[in-house]
């Protein structure tokens, strides 16, 4: 090894070796730049009717649609590992779908039900609701259609007042995912004509017409529904500049913080957003990045717990405030382990 080395002349290296912050666990855990905690973390819940139900979702290994009661159990354990909101997903039944989203309206509605009993039995958790009305429409698009054309004013104007609803229920912020232009400006004068100023909005500014949402659309009923696609509203995924300017659009019109959806693929667009915008930047490990790490794991072509947390991390590392993720519960549990 000696003769091999006297070739060269490593005296540049004197005071440049990186790897002296590396070479044992205590020291790569003082200067590590990002780390994950419970507290990171959001967990996404996806609600049915009835009592003592859970449902399988087959293309989301390991996570189930619970009735309100399991959901409650849920937020409670996931309060005490550390976890400090949870996102409710609520589907209308498809005998409560129509082409209106008239279920939306309705103050008795599963979600309105959910957000007031959870606040009820939790109130220390956080709880954020989503305003889309995919989840009342027949044909599973995220605003009114006529002709195959998306309304977007008339879509506006039901989101606005299905998210007055939620907030009377119980909703600490309202997150519309819909993509639809002024959703944001319409429901924050409504929450504020109505005296829920102190309701936030977490806006999805970021959602991208994406192909990793398909576990998701199967999880809320709307995958078999969906007429068409969504392409006329959600964001071309070759584009990040348009990111940008939905961003700074959906800020001038009141949001308190802004949605990248999908995470792990758009970590560029994460990245541009925390250094342009000094507000609190989420992102979503959503279904198919989940379903991905699942079926890996399953096959043997990963370690499951060493992928989550660098998937994680790297949400962190790009400029992530929060992460929503199915595995929110799941790590909690871990880490504090």
């Amino acid at each position: 090894m000696d003769k091999i080395f006297a070739k060269y002349d490593m005296s540049f290296l004197s005071g440049k070796r990186l790897r002296r912050l590396r070479q044992n666990e205590w020291i790569r855990d003082i200067v590590r730049e990002n780390i994950l905690t419970p507290k990171d973390l959001i967990l996404p819940i996806f609600l049915i009717e009835g009592k003592n139900q859970k449902s399988k979702i087959k293309t989301l290994p390991n996570i189930f649609r619970l009735s309100i009661d399991l959901a409650i159990k849920q937020a409670e354990l996931a309060y005490e590992k550390g976890v400090r909101a949870i996102a409710l997903f609520a589907a209308a039944d498809e005998n409560k779908r129509d082409a209106t989203a008239s279920e939306a309206l309705n103050a008795d509605n599963l979600i309105c039900r959910a957000l007031s009993e959870i606040k009820s039995k939790v109130p220390q958790i956080g709880l954020i609701s989503d305003v889309a009305l995919d989840l009342y429409t027949s044909h599973g698009q995220d605003g009114l259609m006529e002709n195959n054309i998306i309304l977007n004013d008339e879509s506006v104007e039901i989101m606005a007042q299905s998210a007055l609803l939620q907030a009377k229920a119980g909703a600490d912020i309202i997150a519309p995912s819909d993509m639809m232009d002024g959703r944001v400006g319409a429901i924050r004068s409504t929450l504020d004509d109505n005296g829920y100023e102190n309701v936030a909005i977490l806006s999805y500014s970021a959602k991208y017409a994406s192909n990793f949402y398909g576990p998701f659309r199967e999880a809320v009923g709307s995958a078999k529904l969906l007429k068409g696609d969504k392409r006329t509203y959600q964001l071309d995924f070759a584009n990040s500049d348009e990111a940008m300017r939905e961003i700074e659009q959906d800020l001038a019109e009141g949001a308190d913080m802004i949605m990248i959806k999908p995470g792990l693929p758009y970590l560029d667009v994460i990245r541009r957003a925390a250094d342009r915008f000094n507000i609190p930047i989420f992102a979503y490990q959503v279904s198919g990045e989940y379903s991905m790490i699942e079926y890996a794991a399953q096959n043997g072509a990963l370690n499951k717990d060493g992928a989550i947390i660098e998937s994680l991390l790297a949400f962190k590392r790009a400029g992530a405030m929060a992460i929503f993720s199915y595995y929110a519960l799941e790590m909690a549990i871990k880490l504090n382990d």
